[in-house]
């Protein structure tokens, strides 16, 4: 009887398992960096959109408030949320910044959205090079009854 040869390499089997391991290592840090930004523009977003909300009830402590000076231009809108995130110098922070500020009249409401490349630590083969992560927020302003 025959002996078979069960001499081999394992090396190819190690060098496999490692590169598997190594595309999930970088999978999960790309993840969570994307992860992080994405919170931060949340954050961000909501800045913008209670400033811009806050436009309509520019003067109300001196003269208070009715319905009609609820109502908010798209253009002011705009203007007061591109100056607050340059303000805080978002752009600085997230080059590529993208900004979307709506203003709803019926719900007099408005709403920021905020999109922005993100810079992955760690290269995937076949991934995107440039992805971009986005956020947005809501903010109204409603007068309340006495």
């Amino acid at each position: 009887m025959r002996r078979r040869d069960e001499r081999g390499s394992t090396i190819p089997l190690i060098v496999g398992l490692a590169a598997v391991l190594l595309m999930g290592v970088a999978l999960v840090v790309n993840a969570s960096s994307a992860y992080l930004q994405r919170q931060a523009l949340d954050t961000l977003a909501d800045g913008a959109a209670l400033r811009g909300a806050d436009l309509g009830a520019a003067g109300v402590y001196g003269e208070g408030l009715d319905v009609e000076r609820l109502l908010q231009e798209k253009g002011a809108v705009e203007k007061v949320v591109v100056a607050y995130l340059q303000s805080i110098g978002a752009d600085r922070t997230y080059p590529g910044l993208e900004v979307d500020a709506r203003v709803n009249v019926v719900d007099r409401s408005v709403t920021v959205t905020l999109s922005a490349p993100v810079d992955l630590p760690m290269r995937i083969p076949g991934s995107p090079t440039k992805p971009v992560v986005g956020a947005s927020s809501t903010a109204a302003v409603t007068v309340q009854g006495n």
